[in-house]
């Protein structure tokens, strides 16, 4: 199977820069980064991709059984940079892809130099001495609504993951998002990322790391971008002032200086 048509890859930018990679979050697509892209393009090669079952990817290549883990999604992530002959590209995952980024980089550690996590979380439920944000019904409830009724989960949770309530388009932009999602892929997409435990892979990680968290985030409370940064060894952890999921659409200016100030410095 051809891996660039597969994860609709695309490139763009500076052809003889260091190259960047950046990995969308549950329910969306390399669109969602429109706003960084130009922050990039002069000085790195920059990769975008969607997983399988978003965006614009081959869904023929859907298998329930390989994406039922944050594993299958790394593989494909460790296959795209080897068909592109990548070497010590800085991974920059979104949510759910911050933790894939990590998986990725352990497969293909001569791919993937650096990580960028924006807004990562390595386990959504709370764990004794550890709070993830949910409970385990809370994350049941959720998994139950999103299976019963997608469209209607979409509509009442994009505005709530976004934050911003005083920009109703950025909620009506994710919405629209996960709703171009088939939502039998989104099923399986949802369960993998909200009953993921990653917090063990987080101590093997050896490449300099940003985590970009949010002053407010109901995804990712502070406490996991703390948690994140203390697991990683020699991590930076930068709070942006921004509130909601997705800082890179409602606070790119922020957003894309802590990422390019992190490169520079590499």
């Amino acid at each position: 199977m051809d891996i660039a048509s597969r994860n609709h890859v695309t490139v763009t930018g500076n052809p003889q820069g260091p190259t960047v990679v950046l990995a969308h979050g549950f329910g969306c697509d390399q669109n969602m980064w429109r706003l960084t892209v130009p922050a990039l393009v002069d000085d790195y090669r920059v990769v975008l991709f969607d997983y399988v079952g978003s965006g614009r990817s081959d869904a023929s290549a859907f298998s329930e059984e390989r994406y039922a883990s944050l594993d299958g999604y790394a593989r494909d992530v460790a296959e795209v940079c080897e068909a592109l002959g990548l070497r010590d590209a800085v991974f920059v995952g979104h949510s759910v892809s911050a933790m894939i980024g990590v998986l990725a980089a352990g497969l293909a550690p001569e791919r993937i130099g650096a990580l960028v996590m924006v807004a990562p979380s390595p386990r959504y439920i709370d764990d004794e001495g550890y709070r993830g944000g949910f409970s385990a019904e809370d994350i049941d409830e959720l998994l139950a609504s999103l299976e019963a009724n997608y469209l209607g989960w979409s509509a009442a949770m994009a505005p709530v993951i976004m934050g911003n309530a005083d920009r109703p388009e950025l909620g009506d932009e994710l919405r629209n998002s996960f709703c171009a999602t088939d939502p039998d892929m989104a099923r399986v997409f949802a369960r993998t990322t909200f009953l993921s435990d990653s917090r063990d892979d987080l101590k093997g990680v050896s490449v300099p790391t940003l985590v970009l968290e949010c002053t407010q985030d109901v995804i990712a409370p502070r406490e996991v971008g703390a948690f994140v940064h203390q697991a990683i060894p020699g991590s930076t952890l930068v709070t942006l002032d921004a509130t909601g999921h997705c800082p890179h659409l409602s606070a790119p200016e922020a957003t894309n200086q802590a990422i390019v100030d992190f490169l520079a410095g590499l």
